[in-house]
């Protein structure tokens, strides 16, 4: 496991640790659960109140009205919790049509979908935390109410999604988005303080109800009532109904580990099937140009086959076994030639997201993410709630013979995904590179950053990532090698150099020796990360 002591890295370096250890995109978020654990909490009551804090400190990516995805290991085995939340039962494909809309739109009411956090929180408290629910949100409860300062990162994207609303969000069920993250009628500033008393109380309701208020009390009401007067689909029943679902997670062998992800409706068996794919080719140990295009030909084939047929497992024409089966993994391999191919393309949207990892000296270790999608999600807020609802909605098909076709009850085609990483049947870690379809893409590449490369958890994020984005489209980070890029475009790759780093993911890793217990946690040098030890 040389992984877990390599010297190399750059920008940052490996932070060490024995007690306990939290990694997020936020430095407050990231010290908040840090306060949990020394508050005598575990890892799992520590990421719930980061996951938490980070509906308040970034907003921009997630928040109260969206889903969540956790992997835990605890007293030695790996368990699955799938919050994803299911489409409302009147949201059906002519009631979209009737609308007006062809396919499914981003923002507005039509896209929500029943959240699926505030349940996540609690199931995971519940069934594995030590202290109460409402103790370990007290953290996010006082950021809401007292105010925080703006981060660079965070602001940057603040800004850039008013600068957008501002100019699209015209009707009257946007009037609260506004009123809540622009109530001075701008953006606010980097640095500048910011505070939703609405989201502290929202909080604060569902602590000591145990999330049940928000599906089933006052706050499922006001939800009830905003949706019926502006023409929404979303009703308390639909809230009330929903229950989140634990699962066994799925896995496939790499280098001589597992790599674990959650099985459908979510994406992250897309980064298992190009693992797949890519271990079953001649490639060289380090980052070439023969590497990379293999790379990049496999997430292709994986991402193309990912979205022709991930959807609520009952629905899928094609069996998850099969997926992941070897003899699947030889067929498509043996389709890449030494030329850039040009499978059927499909346009990748952006995605918003935060992911986070903790883990305790007593071996819990989590591997949580949560979102709103797309940044700010749908766009509605609900009044005085601090309560931006998601709109996972959009990415339903509304063709009849598409397996992620819009069905009343159903979970889309989900893009977040949390990964964890077992050897010989023990934990090595949790890890998780969050924004949309990167996600996949980010998971594979730091798998193989670790795994092929044997990059400690730091260099391993900071390395230089690549995303296809569809076809023969490759976009790259501004300091991905040149060389490599016009190697890459003589193999028939259009490679395009991107200035903004944002859409390649942020992500966070945390890694346990098995030997002496010791942690060892990178963090993400494209946000505001940071990673909190004990």
């Amino acid at each position: 496991m040389d992984y877990l002591h390599n010297p190399f890295a750059s920008e940052r370096h490996t932070v060490f640790a024995k007690k306990g250890m939290v990694a997020t995109s936020q430095p407050l978020a990231s010290e908040a659960g840090l306060e949990i654990l020394k508050k005598g909490g575990n890892a799992i009551d520590a990421a719930i109140a980061t996951a938490a804090t980070l509906t308040v400190v970034e907003p921009t990516s997630n928040g109260i009205g969206g889903d969540a995805f956790a992997l835990v290991w605890t007293k030695g085995k790996l368990h699955g919790l799938n919050a994803s939340g299911p489409s409302p039962q009147a949201l059906t494909v002519d009631a979209v049509k009737a609308k007006g809309h062809e396919k499914m739109p981003v923002h507005g009411l039509v896209p929500i979908t029943v959240p699926g956090v505030p349940a996540a929180w609690a199931e995971l408290s519940k069934k594995f935390g030590k202290l109460s629910l409402l103790e370990t949100l007290q953290p996010a409860i006082r950021y809401a109410e007292e105010g925080y300062p703006l981060t660079p990162i965070l602001g940057h994207y603040w800004k850039k999604a008013y600068d957008k609303f501002k100019d699209s969000f015209k009707s009257a069920e946007f009037d609260s988005w506004f009123e809540t993250f622009a109530p001075d009628g701008r953006a606010p500033e980097i640095g500048e303080m910011w505070k939703s008393p609405g989201h502290a109380a929202t909080l604060r309701a569902i602590g000591e109800s145990d999330a049940r208020d928000f599906y089933e009390g006052e706050i499922a009401s006001k939800i009830d009532a905003f949706m019926e007067q502006h023409g929404g689909f979303l009703r308390k029943a639909d809230l009330a109904a929903y229950k989140p679902e634990w699962v066994e997670p799925v896995s496939t062998k790499y280098r001589g580990h597992d790599v674990w992800e959650i099985p459908p409706n979510g994406q992250g068996m897309v980064a298992l099937m190009a693992l797949n794919v890519f271990d079953k080719l001649d490639a060289p140990q380090w980052q070439s140009a023969e590497t990379l295009h293999q790379q990049i030909e496999s997430m292709k084939l994986a991402f193309t086959d990912g979205q022709a047929f991930i959807t609520e497992s009952e629905d899928m024409p094609v069996s998850v076994e099969h997926l992941l089966s070897d003899e699947y993994a030889k067929v498509r391999a043996a389709t890449i030639d030494v030329q850039a191919s040009d499978p059927v393309p499909y346009e990748l949207p952006k995605g918003g997201t935060v992911y986070l990892a903790a883990a305790d000296e007593e071996g819990n270790m989590i591997s949580f993410i949560q979102s709103n999608y797309m940044g700010f999600g749908s766009g509605i807020v609900i009044p005085g709630t601090g309560i931006g609802l998601q709109n996972r909605g959009a990415d339903f098909s509304l063709d009849s013979a598409h397996p992620n076709v819009l069905k009343p009850g159903k979970r889309t085609y989900h893009t977040i995904i949390p990964g964890f990483l077992t050897k010989d049947g023990k934990a090595v870690g949790p890890f998780g590179v969050m924004g949309g379809y990167m996600q996949p893409q980010g998971h594979f590449q730091v798998m193989t950053n670790t795994l092929d490369y044997l990059l400690n958890p730091q260099a391993a994020l900071n390395m230089p990532r690549w995303q296809w984005i569809g076809g023969k489209k490759v976009h790259v980070e501004p300091g991905f090698p040149s060389y490599l890029v016009q190697a890459l475009q003589r193999k028939g790759h259009e490679i395009e150099v991107m200035p903004d780093g944002g859409s390649f993911g942020r992500g966070q890793i945390i890694w346990r020796n098995p030997e002496t217990g010791v942690l060892a946690g990178g963090t993400e040098s494209r946000t505001d990360g940071a990673v909190a030890v004990w």
